[in-house]
């Protein structure tokens, strides 16, 4: 027991300064909400799913994969963003809410530093069955169009001695990694790591044909649509788009010579004036380009301003859908919501890179991601949310609050603060996720 006794020189009855501090309750759980996404977890029966799939044969830390991995998960969805955060679970009574053993730190990184790039893409294969016992279980888009946004991220990092780590075409040292996320509700599809020197295009065309594999084995029946920004034009992806009868729209580079050459064209009588913000103007017009529509937004000062930049400037895409070029430029611009799922990943877990081991860091990424998604589905399940969701709404409301359990007559009982505003959203949320089934 930890005690900081009262100051006795001249506090007063009630001020902070006659107030005693000890850390003797073994009953207190720092994170009490955590039973929202543990409750998930178990009813999707993740830590069995992990033990099967992922097996790391006679490696270090290779026993019990599963309950490792969803310590790494929950400490995430707790705020954790390095191993040794992880300790924070052990605290009190918190594992008694999490359905699971709570591992050290120390094991935790001897766990994470066994893993070889096949044992990643084990762990990728375990992300991707999660997510379809997630979608059906209620949460997948079934035979609706799935919107998909593709993009890359730089995570930052300081250590110069961990492996992989280089400079991206941002100047910022760090991993690089490809990922694409659900528009409709910001879940992570699929991730992958790479060096911090690689370029936007590595690897992109196996990742996108992954990634049609994943979600059409996950649940996903209607049409899918791609959207991307100028870092993917490539015929490769293209073609893999084409061949896997993916609908997309991706930016091109309005500065490539080939480009300029298919707007320059087009008549003045062609464009049409669309809404944009005060002191400014805007017009969309398509072409074609290489028997594909090429929908060209531009875009211009008005007033005072205009005398810094007086001439129009051009945003343009490629796409093979069908609707008005309008209505395409509006939906292609919603492509930067992805960086909404990127903010919120790097707040749940993907802000550092913990280990020195470049695959390490890789299984450290499925890992957030999963955590990542298991809040989401929480949001969708339990809360009924009908979009996307913050991850800081999510752990100040649901996750981050304290408890106490007690037992009496054989029953344990979670005590949480009288006056919590969102008692009402957590109660049905926990009956909601309690009657989730598992289905085959």
């Amino acid at each position: 027991m930890v005690t900081v006794p009262k100051d006795g020189t001249q506090a007063r009855r009630g001020s902070l300064d006659a107030l005693e501090v000890s850390f003797d309750d073994g009953r207190a759980v720092a994170n009490a909400g955590l039973v929202l996404p543990a409750t998930l977890a178990r009813r999707l029966e993740l830590e069995p799913l992990l033990d099967e799939v992922v097996d790391l044969g006679e490696r270090a830390g290779a026993a019990r994969p599963g309950r490792k991995v969803m310590t790494l998960v929950h400490a995430i969805l707790a705020g954790a963003d390095s191993i040794g955060d992880c300790d924070l679970l052990r605290a009190g009574a918190s594992g008694q809410v999490l359905g699971h053993r709570v591992m050290a730190p120390s094991t935790l990184g001897t766990f994470l530093r066994a893993f070889t790039f096949g044992h990643v893409r084990q762990l990728e294969r375990a992300a991707e069955l999660a997510l379809t016992r997630a979608w059906a279980a209620g949460a997948g888009p079934g035979g609706e169009p799935l919107v998909i946004d593709l993009d890359s991220t730089v995570c930052e990092v300081h250590g110069h001695k961990k492996q992989g780590i280089g400079f991206s075409h941002t100047r910022v040292r760090g991993y690089h990694p490809l990922l694409a996320t659900r528009a409709a509700t910001g879940e992570v599809l699929h991730i992958r790591m790479r060096r911090g020197s690689a370029n936007t295009m590595r690897g992109a065309e196996r990742f996108v044909r992954e990634l049609v594999g994943r979600v059409r084995r996950a649940g996903a029946r209607g049409q899918l649509t791609l959207r991307a920004d100028s870092g993917f034009w490539a015929k490769r992806v293209i073609g893999a788009l084409q061949q896997h009868r993916v609908r997309f729209s991706i930016t091109v580079r309005s500065g490539d010579p080939r480009i300029a050459r298919a707007i320059a064209p087009i008549p003045e009588g062609d464009w049409q004036a669309i809404e944009y913000t005060a002191g400014g103007e805007a017009q969309v017009a398509e072409t074609t380009y290489r028997d594909l529509r090429l929908v060209v937004r531009r875009t211009r000062l008005v007033g005072p301003q205009a005398e810094l930049f007086p001439d129009w400037r051009h945003h343009a895409f490629l796409t093979d859908r069908e609707e008005t070029a309008i209505a395409l430029d509006a939906d292609h611009r919603q492509h930067a919501v992805c960086e909404l799922a990127i903010r919120d990943l790097k707040a749940e877990g993907l802000a550092h890179c913990p280990s020195g081991r470049f695959f390490a860091n890789a299984a450290w990424a499925v890992i957030a991601a999963l955590a990542h998604n298991l809040a989401r589905w929480l949001a969708a399940l339990g809360l009924g949310a009908p979009g996307p969701v913050v991850a800081e709404t999510i752990r100040r409301r649901y996750l981050s609050l304290p408890g106490r359990l007690t037992r009496s007559g054989r029953r344990r009982r979670l005590h949480l603060p009288r006056g919590w505003p969102w008692a009402t959203g957590f109660l049905l949320a926990l009956t909601r996720l309690r009657a989730v089934a598992l289905r085959a």
